[in-house]
């Protein structure tokens, strides 16, 4: 029998199967392997009788894995979704970064949702066109939603269907409201923003994927506001960054990393002074490419 792995908790893992989800022991040969099953494997797995529970099972074997993230640590994810609020809080866009860049780095496609506009006022329209115009230059697909209207829900189940889904960002975004609108039910607790520092309170407590529709998973991650930078060389961070691509063609010096490098040699550069490539990417860029050579020294 073949299943996939929803839940890990307290030694057990939950495999949802055609037959129902089944609560599995690991074989003792995966710790003698030092291998761990991960929420996301697809396994195979005995059912083993049990007089207390109807759904009993054994893992027998962890099928070759797609890819898998560090944190979470999930695996076999078809794409991934960024859920940033466009205010309380505010988006961070050093941040928003930190994540595409260690998506990017295993090959995982990647949305982002930024929720709450129905707390934008008029005034804030070229906010929002100016966050389009940044993700667009950067080849990421962008949506803006309310996230707990049917319109809403209807749009992202389209955005979800057929694939497994992890959801990212930091707390109080709205991550576990949007999971709950399309559940149809509160099975994700959420929790308040705190007045004083407008930081969402951490509510996901492990990771687990949800059945939205038939081959349709999606999991809610715990909320964090820091990521280090994942294991790449200083030198290959430009390459992570699609809208520097035509521009990096006809930089002076093939080596030029956009740094050091006077503007008339460096294309970038110039392509950000003139409103071509973000100003905010290319800080971001900076920033991350400062600690990836410090990374380097130590």
């Amino acid at each position: 029998m073949v299943g996939k792995i929803i839940k890990g908790v307290g030694g057990f893992y939950y495999v949802h199967t055609k037959s129902g989800v089944y609560e599995c022991h690991a074989k003792g040969l995966f710790r003698n392997k030092k291998e761990k099953p991960l929420v996301g494997d697809m396994v195979e797995l005995c059912p083993v009788p049990d007089s207390e529970k109807e759904h009993c099972g054994q893992i027998l074997n962890i099928l070759e894995r797609k890819n898998s993230l560090i944190r979470p640590l999930v695996s076999n994810i078809d794409q991934a979704v960024l859920v940033f609020s466009l205010k309380s809080p505010d988006p961070s866009f050093p941040l928003i970064d930190r994540f595409l860049l260690h998506l990017e780095v295993r090959e995982i496609p990647c949305l982002i949702f930024f929720n709450k506009k129905d707390l934008l006022e008029e005034k804030d329209a070229a906010f929002v066109n100016e966050i389009k115009c940044i993700y667009e230059k950067a080849e990421i697909p962008v949506y803006f939603f309310q996230g707990n209207t049917e319109r809403d829900k209807e749009a992202i189940f389209s955005l979800l269907k057929g694939k497994t889904t992890v959801f990212s960002g930091p707390s109080g975004v709205g991550k576990s409201t949007i999971i709950n609108l399309l559940l149809g039910e509160e099975r994700m607790e959420t929790g308040e923003l705190s007045e004083k520092i407008s930081r969402g309170k951490n509510t996901t407590r492990h990771a687990e994927f949800f059945a939205i529709a038939e081959d349709s998973y999606v999991l809610d991650t715990p909320g964090f506001t820091s990521l280090f930078p994942p294991e790449i060389s200083p030198e290959n961070l430009r390459y992570f960054y699609p809208e520097f691509e035509k521009y990096r063609e006809t930089c002076h010096y093939n080596s030029c990393v956009h740094i050091g490098e006077r503007k008339a040699d460096c294309a970038v550069k110039r392509a950000v002074a003139a409103g071509m490539i973000s100003d905010r990417r290319y800080e971001s860029y900076k920033k991350l490419y400062l600690e990836l050579i410090e990374e380097r020294k130590q």
